[in-house]
This record gives C-alpha cells, sequence and structure tokens, in this order.
C-alpha cells in the first residue's frame, strides 16, 4: 500500500469519534490488513469486573473495519463470530491484528485475533459485502 494512502487511514482512525472514546489507535494498515490497539482500563469493565465484551468487540471491529475497506470500495460487514479465549488483565495493551483470507468481488473474509503481551484474548471470523461505492476520502 502507498504511503499517501497509508496516512489517509491513520488520519481517518485519529478522527473518528468511536475510536477516540476508546482510544483505539491503529498502528498498521496494508491491503486486506490492519492492526489496532488500545489499553484495557477500569472504564472497560463489566459489573464483575472484567473486560467488558463490548470493548473487546470494539477492538476488533476496529481492526476489521480498516483491513475490510484497505481497498477501493465500500465493505459493510454481513457477519462477525466472536470466541472470548481468555479475560485481559486490567491496564493491559492490547491488540486486534485484523488478516483478509478471501476475497470476492462481492464478499471478502477475515481472522482477526486479540492480544496482549503474553496470552490470546479473543478471535474473530468475519464477512464483509464489498460494495461497488469507492472509498471517499481515497478519492
Amino acid at each position: 500500500m502507498e504511503a499517501g494512502k497509508k496516512e489517509r487511514y491513520f488520519k481517518k482512525v485519529k478522527e473518528e469519534p468511536y475510536a477516540k472514546l476508546l482510544n483505539i489507535r491503529l498502528k498498521d494498515v496494508g491491503e486486506g490488513y490492519a492492526l489496532c490497539e488500545m489499553e484495557f482500563t477500569a472504564e472497560m469493565e463489566n459489573i464483575y469486573r472484567g473486560a467488558h465484551g463490548g470493548a473487546l468487540f470494539s477492538l476488533i471491529d476496529e481492526a476489521f473495519e480498516i483491513s475490510s475497506n484497505s481497498h477501493e470500495n465500500i465493505a459493510v460487514a454481513l457477519n462477525m463470530n466472536v470466541t472470548y479465549m481468555r479475560p485481559p488483565k486490567k491496564n493491559t495493551l492490547l491488540q486486534a491484528e485484523s488478516k483478509e483470507v478471501h476475497r470476492t468481488r462481492r464478499t471478502a473474509s477475515y481472522n482477526i485475533t486479540v492480544r496482549d503481551d503474553t496470552n490470546l484474548i479473543a478471535v474473530c471470523q468475519a464477512l464483509v459485502f464489498v460494495k461497488d461505492e469507492e472509498i471517499p476520502f481515497l478519492k
């Protein structure tokens, strides 16, 4: 992926309101690939003081969003299947890595993993529908 295109993705994630809310940061992007990170903080705990599944899902979804929209056309999620493997420790840096597995003109599938520094936290299989619309900020 060319440097100018990469920079547009970094800029968009920095500006995205929901990513800002959870302090999700884009670390790397390529064709069919994205790496995002966030810290698991006390504000992301559930009623049992563990990681809220929605917070982990949000990190997964951000990496998926960027990797699946790293080509020329807009892609929208059709299905996401998440398996939570183990809870992260509070104040741990989490990284979600999304990799494209298969792409056709109309659909594409992705494997996404979430890890802390030593453990696999969650895995996800996801599917998108590829629209005929070009990604506006890449024009």
